[in-house]
């Protein structure tokens, strides 16, 4: 559906100081089996242009589902119009950004395409594993589910740009629910918003372990019914990559978004606690945190080789050794910051959730870098706390930096040994202070690749894919609790 963008682009383009269109075609199949029935596939195609125009410094956006030449035209008018409007209100003059040609290609490694199977084939996989769950009569419903999505996308602009990158998303979920003595529980493979999602092919599900992991799960969840609630007080904590993901999510990423610095998103998603001249001294967490943007780890969740405003993504340290070097900013954003720091240095994460979005600053790929210690050493270095794995609710302020956690699953660690399952473990904290109280960090063997497709932002809202990929960490000192529920 693409074939004629650029064609179509050129021809009707205004003459401005710079133009471009981002083309977009996404299919989208989600199927999912419960108790053991299969419930009514969902399959979508959507498909549209977003054209930018920055004319005399001003912007403009305006979006189209017609790829023909009369329904870009129309869009280039409209942003044409209001580029002019905002010519000279603007915070920054966007005719002076530099804009360079880009050439290149992407896409996700796929080994197995997802048609490579049909549609019964991937349902009755779906409903053995399904079945798999079913082990005991306590276990009151169960389910798994495939979410794929197929994106292609065309980024061309006046400067001479033409960059082509396809997609494959997939989103495999596992879920049991347990009841027994006025005690409900449930547990999942990887969390119940999709904690596991990668870019790739059916592969995906054998590195999710999708096929054998429903026994697990179920089991764990009649663990839990029958498990005491989380102790509550002061404590070390070890926390499991598939809960580091929204760690490093709600109290790295999102304080760290440019845009929200800068006020953009107080309205809506919230400031944040960080300021411009924290960038090159601040110290955000111990010396053993080293967080890393990195769109080139290919089955991360949100790889890509050039973000949507056609920059080319390199990976960046944003941490190094628990100082704060550059904050998560497109190069729009990035204009506006450093007009106030010129020295700031930013990367390329301007990204949209869609055809009919303009592109902000969002995370990618936002990884904190493996340490060296195992996971049987983090064990035994605490004498009294608590690991904890999985997600299941999170609550933080506008600022991004108070924050309240609960996981499903947890187990009590004493005199360094793992001791009694423990149920709704949570735990609070403070972004600013808690990552300083990191004290050891997982090696290589405890890192696993996470990601999640429902983060948030924007006015109008944006729900973007995000990858997260983490060891083990254990930090000191932190106030956990628990719940009756």
């Amino acid at each position: 559906m693409l074939d004629q963008l650029e064609t179509h682009a050129r021809r009707v383009a205004p003459a401005v100081d710079h133009w471009a269109v981002r083309g977009l075609h996404e299919k989208s199949e989600q199927l999912q089996v419960r108790q053991d029935i299969a419930e009514a596939p969902l399959r979508s195609r959507d498909a549209g242009a977003m054209v930018t125009v920055v004319h005399r410094g001003g912007i403009g956006y305006a979006a189209t589902p017609r790829l023909d030449e009369a329904g870009l035209a129309a869009a280039f008018d409209e942003a044409r119009r209001l580029a002019e409007a905002s010519a000279g209100r603007c915070v920054t003059d966007y005719s002076a950004l530099p804009r360079p040609a880009a050439q290149g290609r992407h896409a996700s490694p796929v080994q197995r395409p997802l048609d490579a199977s049909t549609l019964a084939e991937r349902l009755e996989l779906l409903q053995q594993a399904c079945a798999s769950m079913a082990v005991d009569a306590r276990i009151i419903d169960r389910s798994a589910s495939l979410w794929s999505v197929q994106a292609e996308q065309l980024f061309v602009d006046s400067a001479g740009s033409r960059i082509e990158q396809r997609f494959s998303f997939i989103i495999p979920n596992l879920q049991a629910t347990a009841h027994a003595r006025g005690v409900t529980q449930v547990r999942s493979a990887a969390g119940q918003y999709n904690g596991f999602c990668q870019q790739g092919g059916l592969e995906v599900l054998e590195r999710a372990r999708f096929r054998e992991d429903g026994p697990r799960v179920a089991r764990e969840a009649l663990e839990l019914v029958a498990a005491p609630p989380c102790p509550s007080g002061e404590m070390d904590l070890l926390l499991m990559p598939d809960q580091m993901m929204l760690q490093i999510h709600e109290s790295i990423g999102h304080p760290l978004e440019l845009d929200r610095i800068l006020g953009d998103e107080r309205n809506f998603a919230g400031t944040s606690f960080v300021t411009l001249d924290m960038f090159g001294h601040y110290r955000w967490g111990s010396e053993l945190l080293n967080v890393s943007h990195d769109p080139t780890r290919a089955e991360e969740f949100a790889s890509f080789a050039f973000d949507d405003d056609g920059m080319p993504a390199t990976r960046e340290m944003l941490i190094e050794r628990g100082v704060l070097m550059r904050p998560l900013g497109g190069a729009v954003s990035l204009a506006r910051a450093r007009e106030q720091r010129p020295d700031l240095q930013g990367v390329a994460t301007a990204r949209a959730a869609g055809w009919n979005r303009a592109p902000i600053d969002r995370m990618g790929n936002l990884n904190v870098e493996p340490g060296d210690s195992t996971l049987e050493e983090m064990i035994a270095a605490v004498e009294h706390g608590v690991l904890m794995r999985t997600n299941c609710s999170w609550s933080i302020d506008d600022s991004r930096n108070k924050f309240q956690f609960g996981c499903e699953h947890g187990q009590v660690i004493r005199h360094g040994r793992l001791a009694e399952v423990v149920r709704t473990p949570g735990y609070r904290g403070i972004s600013a202070t808690f990552w300083r109280s990191l004290a050891m960090v997982g090696d290589a063997s405890t890192l696993e690749v996470m990601g999640t497709p429902f983060c948030g932002k924007g006015e109008p809202s944006q729900v973007i894919r995000v990858g997260h990929a983490s060891p083990a960490c254990l930090f000191r000192n932190v106030a956990v609790f628990g719940g009756e529920a």
